[in-house]
């Protein structure tokens, strides 16, 4: 078993181009880790530096307590499943779990006892003979998995394994995956842009955006505590309500959030409100999700929000419902970006590009003003229960103030209990 620190690891490609920025990482020995972002945030770049796909621009990979930057694929004992198998077309299911043995020069008896019942823990014996392209997409990523586990390798890395998957796969194939991994008591990165994947095989996530780390936690801490607007918005379905405030210390009521048109406030016997007497009169980010939201009968002061309901779905289980509020909301995707580093021409050593690394920030940019593209049309999307909203209904939205996810306008949490 092993554990994984990367220390200031960054990767910048030919041309300039920062694919990962000076992440900080502990991954304890034994942990289902999942690396969490969007195409291209320098998730998979990660995971192909881990197994030495990649070489690191600058920082240390550190192995079990030992520096790895150096050393080949073959010398970390790792293994890769990847997106879409890579099993070897002309050889059988049994086959391909055999190879890494083969190669490895075990005896050939004591092989096939192992692939025979690492095959039946799979659930692929019946098809050992077959070749790949018999076998159906679960098929076949279950029978890479095996030819990867059967080396019993310290470190077990997973490339969107299951992202080429139809939906009902997915979620039989998760379950599967995670309770082998954690069976087995192997160090675990698994790489994905699915939410619902994190949140439900993870013993930690990290997220990442543009190459650097927003935020690492357990699933739930991550959820109800998340370090940036991007990623309250990014583990959201349905999507979080981020709104555009201005913050108020009033003496006698407490931190007024100005929506403008509507108003909340955060009473002085709120443990964030200290924290957000710092922004008096300037901008915030008020984070809502859609369950925090409740229609009610009676305005209550201070912590009623009024819209028109203008859209509804029907998800079975309840109605999602989107009320014109008039208040400005925020696009998440233009808060807090990382600051791009100019290329700078000519090689450059592994030093300077440190430096480089070192210098690079997070923008703390005000709250966009109106321009194209900053704001969404003011919605307020709230779950309304079996009791079905009529369109064009003025409703009434008692809001859960002790829910409700403060961030400056940089997009960083104003407060926070966990940090």
């Amino acid at each position: 078993m092993t554990d994984v620190v990367l220390d200031g690891v960054g990767k910048v490609y030919p041309g300039g181009q920062h694919a990962v920025r000076d992440v900080r990482l502990r991954i304890n020995d034994g942990e289902l880790f999942v690396l969490l972002g969007p195409s291209g945030c320098g998730k998979s770049t990660i995971l192909r530096m881990i197994a030495g796909l990649e070489e690191t621009t600058s920082g240390e990979l550190w192995l079990n307590g030992g520096v790895a930057n150096d050393l080949s694929p073959r010398e970390r004992n790792v293994a890769m499943v990847f997106q879409d198998g890579a099993l070897y077309p002309h050889r059988t299911v049994a086959g391909n779990m055999m190879f890494p043995l083969e190669v490895a020069g075990d005896d050939r008896a004591q092989a096939r006892e192992r692939v025979a019942e690492l095959s039946r823990a799979l659930g692929l014996s019946p098809m050992a003979d077959r070749l790949p392209a018999t076998l159906s997409g679960g098929q076949r990523q279950r029978a890479a998995i095996g030819r990867a586990l059967i080396r019993e390798p310290s470190l077990f890395l997973m490339d969107e394994p299951l992202s080429s998957l139809d939906a009902g796969l997915r979620t039989e194939l998760r379950l599967e995956i995670a309770g082998l991994v954690r069976s087995t008591g192997t160090t675990t990165v698994y790489v994905t842009h699915d939410q619902v994947e994190a949140m439900t095989m993870a013993d930690r996530i990290a997220v990442l955006r543009d190459g650097v780390l927003e935020d690492v936690g357990t699933p739930e801490q991550i959820y109800r505590d998340p370090a940036t607007v991007f990623v309250a918005a990014f583990l959201s379905t349905p999507p979080i309500n981020l709104l555009q405030a201005t913050a108020w210390a009033v003496q006698d009521q407490g931190v007024v959030l100005d929506f403008g048109a509507q108003r909340l406030t955060v009473p002085w016997n709120d443990p964030r409100s200290p924290a957000l007497i710092s922004h008096h009169g300037g901008p915030v980010i008020v984070g809502v999700r859609p369950d925090a939201l409740t229609p009610v009968a009676d305005v209550r002061e201070g912590r009623t929000l009024v819209g028109r309901v203008r859209v509804l779905e029907f998800h079975g289980h309840d109605w999602l419902a989107y009320a014109e509020a008039g208040i400005p909301t925020i696009d998440p995707n233009t808060v807090g970006r990382p600051v791009p580093v100019p290329a700078e021409p000519g090689p450059a050593s592994g030093g300077r590009l440190r430096g480089l690394l070192r210098r690079t920030s997070r923008a703390r940019q005000p709250v966009p003003e109106e321009h194209e593209g900053h704001h969404r049309r003011s919605n307020l999307i709230f779950r309304s229960g079996t009791d079905r909203p009529a369109r064009g209904e003025e409703i009434l939205l008692d809001v859960d103030l002790d829910r409700l996810l403060l961030f400056a306008a940089d997009g960083r949490r104003i407060t926070s209990v966990r940090r």
